[in-house]
């Protein structure tokens, strides 16, 4: 199932971006073959981001494991690897090495700063990633940056960028049977983020500190309201037709905010709706605005969001172990994708990954049986 069926990606186990790039390829098909070590948690069927793959457990401080791992990649189409510049080097596992093996690899590498600059050797965080590209000082209240969980720097700069880019080359790798390495960088991914928004500031659209910009809360008609229950409303009619409808709901008079694009009315226009949403619950305003074009949603808590009629209708999210986690994303017409079997143990397809690769017995009880280097 999927569009990516046919294809081979080996993980090299790690957290965070890579195996969330692991997960959307399993999710479109792909074959993906997690290589752990064999030390360890015996891990958990309720990984939402192990989803859809097979693990096998070696223990890469032993020669005979790194060629193991090398005969895997001479039959994959994709590596994913998300330690520290170096580090896969000295493993023996290195681009030119996995490359020399398999000219048409794609070699994706997942890190906060990239291969190169000054900061590459140095840890980090999706905190700190951000922070260095404008995206963090962009995001919070007009007193402070207020972090949007981990989602900007390790997975939309990260993992989706680290997807998109092992499709290119693989791609590329079938028209011209040339591989090559993919060095995704989260603060390269969180600054391709941004592009929008350095497009407002480029053309003056962007001009007020954090809080004063249509986007970020300054705005009055795109933000958040607390509403009398103590929920919250989105509210993001941009549009004049939209914003019409959103006063008609309100029954307020559009002559009163006729003047609603200027930046100095906007903490008495903020004032007067916030007065407003106060007078009922959130899902009392739901109800009022549903069905409309006036750009109003309710703030749903993550045990609220599956039950929502419209994610209900999609199958947006769905249970598995005990656990309500999301369905795969985008939908395919032709090749839907599916989210696979759940996670699998640690070392759980040693054996039979091995023997489906070719390696015969001895071969596999020099690599499992073997004591811990």
């Amino acid at each position: 199932m999927g569009p990516l069926q046919g294809l081979r990606v080996i993980e090299m186990a790690g957290i965070g971006p890579g195996p969330f790039c692991a997960m959307l390829l399993a999710d479109m098909g792909a074959e993906v073959w997690r290589v752990e070590r064999r030390e360890g948690p015996p891990g958990s069927r309720r990984d939402v981001m192990g989803r859809g793959r097979r693990s096998i457990a070696l223990d890469l401080k032993h020669p005979a494991a790194t060629r193991a791992v090398l005969r895997l990649v001479e039959r994959a189409d994709a590596l994913i690897e998300g330690f520290r510049p170096g580090v896969m080097e000295r493993l023996g596992l290195g681009p030119d090495v996995c490359l020399a093996r398999n000219p048409r690899l794609a070699y994706g590498r997942m890190t906060g700063w990239g291969q190169t600059g000054p900061l590459a050797p140095l840890a980090g965080h999706d905190i700190n990633y951000i922070a260095i590209t404008g995206a963090l000082d962009a995001i919070g209240t007009k007193d402070q940056p207020v972090p949007p969980l981990n989602l900007v720097g390790d997975f939309g700069g990260g993992g989706m960028l680290l997807a998109m880019g092992l499709m290119a080359a693989m791609l590329h790798a079938a028209r011209t049977g040339q591989g090559q390495v993919i060095d995704a960088a989260m603060s390269d991914g969180a600054a391709q983020l941004m592009a929008p928004i350095y497009g407002m500031k480029g053309t003056g659209r962007w001009s007020a500190p954090r809080g004063g910009n249509m986007l970020d809360g300054g705005a009055p008609y795109y933000g958040v309201y607390r509403c009398g229950c103590g929920g919250f409303l989105a509210v993001g009619p941009l549009e004049p037709q939209f914003f019409a409808e959103f006063l008609r709901r309100l029954e307020l008079p559009e002559g009163e905010f006729a003047d609603r694009l200027k930046p100095e009315l906007w903490p008495a226009l903020h004032a007067r709706f916030a007065a407003v949403f106060l007078t009922r619950t959130r899902d009392a305003w739901a109800a009022i605005f549903d069905g409309s074009d006036a750009c109003v949603a309710p703030v749903l808590t993550m045990e609220e969001a599956p039950t929502h009629p419209h994610n209900q209708a999609r199958g947006t999210f769905f249970e598995r172990e005990g656990i309500t986690q999301p369905a795969p994303a985008p939908r395919f017409s032709a090749t839907p994708s599916s989210p696979g079997a759940p996670a699998r143990l640690r070392g759980e397809d040693s054996r039979a990954i091995l023997e489906e690769s070719g390696f015969t017995a001895t071969e596999i009880a020099e690599l499992l049986e073997q004591p811990p280097a």
